[in-house]
């Protein structure tokens, strides 16, 4: 769950993302995992959603250590990768900020440091696309 104040609009690295509605410092903790807002979801479960909502659940999911998917319950699902992020996600799944990000900048991740899926396979930019 995001512990800073966000807002959804359209983003010029893709589709939806998620903007930080305030300035934030270098190091502030943004996100955490919140049981209750946040889903731990088992591959057997996410399986067994129906199409289209298996692919959209996918392209909104993470794959952590655990081999659980992971669905944020709040504008988190929308946060997009990026090449040189603005924030990290150390292994615990908590999500910093790793320098001083401005209020109305795009919040960003590198998704191969929590998601298993696109550790070892890459990210699949189809995917995302098809979940807008």
């Amino acid at each position: 769950m995001f512990l800073v104040p966000t807002y959804l609009e359209k983003s010029p690295v893709h589709g939806t993302g998620v903007f930080a509605a305030r300035d934030i410092p270098a190091g502030t903790l943004i996100w955490e995992f919140t049981p209750g807002v946040d889903w731990e979801i088992t591959p057997d479960d996410l399986a067994a959603f129906p199409e289209p909502y298996q692919s959209q659940m996918r392209a909104w999911c993470y794959l952590d250590e655990s081999g659980a998917y992971v669905f944020c319950g709040d504008n988190g699902k929308f946060m997009n990768h990026a090449e040189a992020p603005n924030c990290d996600d150390p292994p615990d799944r908590t999500t910093v900020t790793n320098r001083a990000v401005r209020a109305g900048e795009e919040l960003t991740c590198d998704y191969r440091t929590f998601d298993r899926e696109t550790a070892e396979k890459g990210f699949d930019f189809e995917l995302a696309e098809a979940a807008e």
